[in-house]
């Protein structure tokens, strides 16, 4: 069984030979460049560019003999694209550390601070000395009560998705779709891992980027009917997208993941009542469509935090998979979730505690906590492993390692 099988067949509910493992699939199961630095020094691997390639998170581009070593069954399709020199430029990280970020990112210094500008010069993000990731600071719609809903307009001046593509040939212009294409099409043929496409369609951290957290749930909650405006704006501009983009990477891929994190700590941002009014049809309308252009494809929804509540209506609306699986919230017991929704519902995550056990626990303890997790999450399919989110910086190497190895079964170092 190969790479793209195994996963296939944990996704179709089914028990594969070993447990799959995503690393850097997508953007939430991904390593923070400082510790991926660490780790390949721990590994004894040779040196090699360090390319950040997620410039708010600082996520490192996970090499191919890391990938290897860890014998990892999944590869995201942005790493079809931007490979040469020209989409790259020299950049350091917290401590002085060189790497490569995209070259279409604005960033410029400034005597305590980093910030990210937009194309058109506005300051985004900032990143003060001594801090390890950039933050937003600038909302588009949080000074404007009724804005008129230029969306395409908006977003280019918000810090998550300014920072998201490079300009050129894959940005819009004529022949982006056949590149899109080609680029997914060469990916697929290099590798028998699992291809995830990311796709967004964000809606309610959509409105969070764009009038900023309080103000949106202001508008949910307060305006109903400008937040049903803004939302179906939204959703028509993503089922366009959608259209083209499957049209493009359908026949390449194996999952395509949507992305609007729902949960918090102690459970939903919204109530199901809120997310059956506002959000529910647009979400059951992109993946109705989905199934439509790639019927093969599953559908993922990255939703940090605690969504139990949220699952019931999240599967009635045709959601198949879901990420990280945050298993400190409220509602996340693993035990529970496989009980109550495995029949229905692929874990993507829940693998490994980020919280508290990857970077506090010791080795051992690591190794017992994963095998503990794989245990409850494995059984009858259903299950691909990630650590709960992204790696972070102050993950030691050691304890990255005692988690692959108890993924694994075997000795890395």
């Amino acid at each position: 069984m190969n790479a793209r099988e195994r996963v296939r067949t944990a996704l179709s509910h089914r028990q594969p030979d070993r447990v799959p493992y995503d690393l850097a699939g997508t953007r939430s199961s991904g390593i923070s460049a400082l510790a991926y630095y660490h780790l390949r020094n721990y590994l004894g691997l040779p040196a090699r560019p360090l390319k950040v390639y997620d410039m708010i998170q600082q996520l490192a581009l996970v090499d191919d003999d890391v990938l290897d070593l860890f014998e990892v069954d999944t590869v995201e399709l942005g790493r079809g694209f931007a490979l040469e020199d020209q989409y790259w430029k020299e950049w350091q990280l917290p401590g002085g550390i060189p790497c490569l970020i995209p070259a279409w990112i604005n960033v410029e210094r400034q005597p305590d601070r980093w910030i990210i500008r937009s194309q058109s010069g506005r300051e985004l993000a900032r990143q003060p000395d001594g801090a390890l990731y950039f933050e937003q600071v600038y909302w588009p719609y949080a000074e404007v009560p009724d804005p008129a809903l230029d969306l395409p307009a908006a977003m280019d001046e918000s810090m998550w998705t300014a920072i998201s593509g490079p300009p050129g040939p894959l940005a819009g212009t004529p022949g982006t779709w056949d590149k899109l294409a080609e680029g997914a099409k060469a990916l697929r043929d290099g590798t028998d891992r699992a291809v995830v496409a990311l796709f967004g369609g964000n809606m309610l951290e959509l409105g969070q980027f764009l009038y900023r957290n309080d103000n949106f749930y202001m508008l949910l909650a307060g305006e109903p009917e400008q937040a049903h405006a803004f939302l179906h704006q939204a959703a028509d501009m993503y089922m366009l997208k959608l259209e083209h983009y499957l049209g493009a990477v359908g026949p390449y891929i194996d999952v395509i993941s949507y992305n609007d994190d729902l949960g918090m700590q102690n459970g939903p941002q919204i109530s199901p009542r809120m997310y059956r009014e506002f959000f529910g049809p647009h979400y059951r309308r992109m993946y109705r469509r989905t199934k439509e252009l790639a019927p093969h494809v599953t559908i993922m929804l990255h939703t940090c935090g605690g969504i139990r509540e949220l699952l019931p209506d999240l599967i009635a609306d045709g959601l198949e998979a879901f990420n990280p699986v945050q298993i400190s919230c409220r509602g996340m017991d693993a035990r529970g979730l496989k009980r109550d929704f495995g029949q229905q519902m692929v874990f993507w995550g829940g693998g490994c505690d980020t919280r508290s056990v990857l970077p506090h626990g010791t080795p051992d303890e690591v190794r017992a906590h994963v095998q503990e997790q794989v245990d409850i999450l494995n059984p009858g399919g259903g299950f691909v492993f990630q650590q709960v989110h992204n790696i972070l910086a102050d993950v030691p190497p050691e304890n990255i390692v005692a988690m692959v190895e108890a993924v694994q079964h075997k000795k890395l170092v």
